[in-house]
């Protein structure tokens, strides 16, 4: 799991087993009273290896530019959370 700390939050990565494949996940923790939120990495992919699945998640907190007030992540514009641009030829 990796972490990050944002002014009022603490944003963490992880993964979570759901059913037979794990799911990446952004976890963000209010500074002082409140609940998390969490927000799932590329909901439409799952992983079939927990490690790769909490690479992809520490990718994505890697990623944010920013949180929104609410803690929203802030990505960049372009992101898509896969590792899928073509290779040069």
């Amino acid at each position: 799991m990796a972490e990050r700390e944002f002014p009022d939050y603490t944003v963490r990565s992880g993964a979570s087993l759901e059913g037979s494949r794990y799911t990446a996940w952004l976890a963000v923790v209010p500074h002082g009273h409140g609940f998390p939120a969490y927000y799932a990495i590329c909901e439409n992919r799952s992983f079939r290896q927990q490690d790769v699945a909490e690479h992809a998640a520490a990718d994505a907190l890697a990623a944010v530019l920013a949180l929104e007030e609410d803690g929203t992540p802030v990505f960049p514009e372009d992101y898509t959370g896969f590792a899928d641009a073509a290779p040069a030829e």
